[in-house]
């Protein structure tokens, strides 16, 4: 799946493209009823217990959570953050940060606009923290959930400040989970690869990026990344289809930022290769040049070297490097796989022990 910066920056996944959710600044009657005359109010008086449970449940977790919601603005964009702890780390979308060092952060309550600077990115997951200058009195930590506990049809909120409208809250379910999707680098995107995806219903618009997805427990198990698009329709947004990076991920990134001031152990598998991807005489992707191999890195080891050309993992075509990415997006480092390749127009096969990013 391909992401696009709402800046225009078009990412395709299958038949969609998904944008993520940063904005860019700019300057700016029976008989049966009649034998029973008390069935009907009793099943309305019923139906309106329920909705006003529910409309309870969402007026309770809004007002738990929303106060650990932030806006974000960094030099080119607008996006949302979570605050993580009481030391006044916040944690939001690589993509939100950009490439800028400061901030203006205002918290979901309206105080005061509070200066913060950047800890650190990890664009390979498009996860960043940043830390308020100062701690306001009162700041609230969001509580994390856990992904294991995620299921398909949960009711889950998603909060932010979408297209700059401040403590925002949509309402939606959990619609899939494991998704993977992938971001282009075109107009300041992060290039990620992220699996494990949770697909939501619940709306997410530019300025969405970085915020909370929440369940009824007024737990976050997500953070609001990407919303799909349809190319067949210019580009439109395809109603209903948004992706949010898993909470697991997200509390492992952030602690290790907080903790080494880098990601030091990221989980993820690699070829630990630089390639690119190469097309036939009609112009049709056919696989992924090795530009060069990582000196003792999985490819290394295992016999490949620059020039050759990767066409699949265990039998799954991989013609693009975005493919590619994907086919290895839920291995782990360690993980042994079969990779492919031609050699001079010839075709080999080669077991590789994938490394870590």
């Amino acid at each position: 799946m391909d992401a696009s910066h709402s800046r225009g920056r078009a990412r395709r996944l299958l038949p969609l493209i998904a944008s993520v959710c940063a904005l860019a600044l700019v300057s700016g009657c029976s008989d049966a009823a009649s034998e029973s005359p008390t069935a009907e109010p009793s099943r309305s008086a019923s139906a309106t217990r329920t909705a006003g449970d529910l409309q309870s449940d969402y007026q309770t977790v809004i007002k738990n959570v929303l106060p650990s919601v932030v806006q974000i603005e960094a030099s080119e964009s607008l996006g949302s953050g979570i605050v993580y702890d009481t030391k006044g780390h916040i944690v939001t979308n690589a993509h939100v940060v950009g490439n800028s060092k400061t901030f203006k952060v205002t918290v979901a309550t309206g105080e005061k606009v509070k200066g913060a600077k950047l800890v650190a990115t990890y664009p390979e997951q498009d996860l960043a923290v940043i830390k308020l200058d100062s701690v306001p009195a009162g700041l609230k930590p969001a509580t994390f959930g856990n992904s294991e506990k995620v299921e398909v049809g949960q009711i889950v909120l998603a909060m932010g400040s979408p297209l700059g409208l401040s403590s925002s809250v949509t309402q939606g379910i959990v619609s899939a989970l494991g998704r993977t999707v992938s971001e282009s680098r075109a107009g300041g995107g992060t290039g990620a690869t992220i699996a494990n995806m949770v697909q939501t219903s619940a709306a997410i618009n530019p300025g969405n990026s970085g915020g909370a997805l929440v369940n009824l427990d007024s737990e976050v198990i997500g953070i609001p990344t990407l919303a799909a698009t349809d190319p067949e329709l210019g580009n439109s947004a395809a109603p209903g289809i948004g992706f949010a990076i898993p909470v697991s991920m997200v509390k492992t990134v952030a602690d290790q930022i907080i903790k080494s001031g880098k990601v030091t152990d990221s989980g993820r598998a690699a070829l630990n290769i630089t390639g690119r991807t190469v097309v036939d005489d009609n112009y049709q992707p056919i696989g992924v040049a090795l530009v060069s191999v990582t000196k003792d890195g999985a490819a290394e080891k295992a016999g490949l070297r620059a020039g050759d050309i990767i066409t699949g993992i265990d039998g799954q075509p991989v013609p693009t490097i975005t493919a590619l990415s994907e086919a290895l997006a839920s291995d782990k480092p360690g993980q042994k796989v079969e990779v492919t390749y031609l050699r001079n127009g010839a075709e080999q096969k080669a077991k590789v022990t994938l490394g870590e990013i």
